[in-house]
């Protein structure tokens, strides 16, 4: 998910070329308080009238207790946006909030639950109630982390290792699962120091992430060649899935690979590796038998 400012036309215009899943254009801490008004129009009219074909399209809007959070709702969900990011969610309530600001925009359109959310946790109380927030709208997609704003409200510091946000990073992880919805990682934005963010993103699909926020295209092949899964894996998970098929149609409950019993855990392992494939590009639905 690369982060564009909402007040940058130009950026606007070309990001998709690059390749990201989702573009994520911005209109709260990238765009100074008078700028507001206008980052809104131009964004308005870039998801109106730039093609960006299968991107996944999202939008960070002011908080709601702001002069511009409402108006940011207002403009994107009638610019047709397929998801509304909230910056600094700590609470359930937030959620429902715009849960129900983006309702009555979908019903003067007609269109009701189309926008989706997705909520990023930066801080301590964030945190804290990450599974709250993960369960408190059908809408929500998925939930974010913001390491900035949340170091900053742990009192310390960002390090190389993240030893500061491994425990943020791990619950919201679990949130997600048990929530049954997706999760980002947050952004690193040294772009000199490529060595230490392929570590970082090593890290964050280990510990389970579906996906990591860029701010720059130089970062994308780092991220898609971590998280594509190699040949090897790729063949095993398609002997697996075979043999699935095979022990279906013999109406057996016993799924044997090479002379070993798998179990669910592997299945579903092998499945997500399928599916991974797939969505990197590197198979075709048509290719698992």
């Amino acid at each position: 998910m690369m982060f564009v400012p909402g007040n940058n036309p130009g950026m606007m215009a070309d990001a998709h070329i690059y390749g990201p899943d989702s573009i994520m254009l911005d209109l709260e801490d990238s765009v100074t308080m008078a700028e507001k008004d206008a980052a809104r129009l131009l964004v308005h009219n870039a998801l109106k009238s730039i093609d960006y074909g299968d991107t996944e399209m999202v939008v960070r809007i002011n908080p709601l207790n702001t002069p511009y959070g409402k108006k940011d709702v207002e403009a994107v969900v009638k610019a047709g946006v397929d998801v509304i990011r909230m910056p600094k969610t700590e609470t359930a309530e937030e959620v429902k909030e715009l849960e129900e600001e983006i309702l009555k925009v979908e019903t003067e359109l007609g269109c009701i639950g189309r926008t989706q959310i997705m909520a990023a946790i930066e801080s301590a109380l964030g945190v804290v109630n990450a599974y709250a927030i993960a369960t408190a709208s059908k809408r929500m997609m998925g939930i974010a982390l913001g390491a900035e704003d949340y170091s900053a409200n742990l009192k310390t510091n960002r390090t190389p290792g993240g030893a500061e946000l491994l425990m943020a990073r791990e619950t919201i992880v679990v949130a997600a699962r048990a929530a049954g919805i997706s999760c980002f990682d947050t952004v690193y934005s040294n772009l000199d120091d490529m060595e230490t963010f392929r570590k970082e993103v090593e890290l964050i699909k280990t510990l389970g992430f579906d996906g990591k926020s860029i701010i720059n295209p130089r970062q994308i092949e780092v991220v898609n060649e971590i998280f594509a899964p190699t040949a090897k894996e790729i063949e095993k998970s398609l002997k697996i899935v075979a043999a699935i098929k095979e022990a279906q149609a013999k109406g057996s409950g016993v799924i044997a690979v090479n002379g070993k019993m798998v179990d669910k855990p592997v299945v579903i392992r092998a499945e997500r590796t399928i599916a991974l494939a797939i969505a990197s590009g590197i198979m075709n639905k048509e290719d698992v038998q």
